[in-house]
């Protein structure tokens, strides 16, 4: 009865309906949009530096990544067939890394070489696309691919002799001379001044590291795949001997900075909110007024001022639940177009993002649970504002609502 009541007072006056559940709307759109738009940005920006070198996870002898020392390398043959194997992992990527000086001419710098199987490399960090000038590396090379910030330092060209000197394993002395056959461009101003990639097993042979490898970075399906891949592995593998890690404590400033950036958001949505709040509250309010007479002459008759006051509540949760309704199915197809359009920004926000390994675009994302999420935190809000003409009608005089 009080339903059925509540459901034609709200189609009584039409256009304050339309205004309440409107404002309603708006505010699931604009929170779900916001919502989707940083979790894309983030989740963007965090493929692309993970799946610019890292990798989703690692694999690494146990303590390696504290002391990241080439005497630290394990046998590749050891494991990269039972990493391969487990669901999830779309690829292995072995390397064997470690610091060189290197040296043309006169000048020296100190390098990070890694030695990597180019074609399986290529298939997560597209370094092949990332070649300004001359070939990509094959697997039988005997020459290096020099990052551009490297080539500028020493004065390197196409086709010139890079010499590289270092500590190999177990320190032995490692020393070679090798024609580069590639330059590659990278965004981020680190990678780009220090990063010398050799073949596998010529960067094997350079450190005496014959079937070693110092790191299995693995391109996985998804993100969803990273706890279960790094479950697996932890089983799987002797962990006295390996240390499994995702990008998360790979990158612990990553996330730190994600973390911070969410908070200062918390911010921006409690604004938000409270602007929210001040909408519903604004129509509520409206309603409540032009409906003084109303409640006066329907408690002068005999009606319970609770049953009223729940039949009004009622009408509210309604509203919330229609805007609420509406808002999800109006910001589902516009955060989808910005899912496959994304903002793509230009100028010198374009050139601050690609220099720290960044798209310069902002793609949103769209999950079913964010929309859900805002929705029910609007209608939650208006919940609790439709408890306003409750306390309105407790201390209504029915006289006075019927004169006034």
């Amino acid at each position: 009865m009080l339903f059925k009541m509540a459901w034609r007072n709200i189609w009584r006056n039409r256009r304050r309906t339309f205004i309440t559940a409107a404002s309603i709307l708006f505010a699931v759109l604009f929170a779900s949009f916001m919502d989707s738009l940083q979790r894309g940005a983030w989740d963007n920006m965090i493929n692309n530096v993970v799946n610019y070198y890292f990798g989703y996870v690692q694999v690494h002898q146990d303590g390696y990544w504290e002391e990241q020392s080439i005497d630290k390398a394990f046998l590749l043959a050891d494991s990269l067939e039972q990493v391969g194997a487990v669901e999830g992992v779309e690829a292995v990527l072995p390397r064997l890394e470690s610091f060189a000086l290197a040296a043309a001419g006169e000048t020296t710098s100190g390098v990070l070489v890694a030695g990597i199987l180019p074609n399986v490399e290529n298939k997560m960090t597209d370094l092949e696309n990332r070649l300004v000038e001359g070939e990509y590396l094959t697997e039988s090379d005997e020459a290096v691919l020099v990052a551009s910030g490297v080539a500028d330092k020493l004065g390197l060209a196409l086709g010139d002799t890079l010499v590289l000197i270092s500590q190999g394993y177990r320190g032995v002395n490692a020393a070679g001379k090798y024609p580069i056959k590639g330059i590659a461009k990278f965004g981020s101003p680190d990678l780009n001044k220090q990063m010398v990639y050799l073949p596998l097993p010529a960067a094997q042979y350079f450190y005496g590291a014959p079937g070693l490898a110092t790191s299995l970075a693995l391109k996985l399906s998804g993100q969803d795949d990273i706890k279960p891949v790094v479950a697996a592995l932890r089983t799987q593998l002797d962990t006295s001997a390996y240390e499994v890690m995702d990008w998360e404590e790979l990158l612990p400033d990553l996330v730190q900075a994600r973390e911070l950036d969410t908070a200062g958001n918390v911010i921006v949505y409690f604004i938000l909110y409270m602007i929210i709040a001040f909408g519903i509250f604004g129509t509520i309010l409206m309603m409540s007024k032009e409906r003084e007479y109303e409640f006066g002459v329907l408690i002068s008759i005999g009606l319970q001022r609770w049953q009223l006051a729940l039949s009004v509540w009622v009408e509210v949760i309604l509203l919330g639940v229609l805007g609420a309704l509406s808002g999800i199915l109006l910001s589902m197809p516009i955060v989808y177009y910005f899912k496959v359009n994304p903002i793509r920004f230009g100028g010198e926000m374009a050139s601050s993002l690609e220099k720290f390994g960044f798209e310069p675009i902002f793609p949103a994302t769209f999950d079913m649970q964010i929309f859900m999420t805002q929705a029910l935190y609007v209608f939650i809000l208006t919940a609790v504002l439709a408890l306003y003409p409750i306390f309105k009608i407790r201390k209504l005089q029915p006289v006075q609502a019927m004169r006034g």
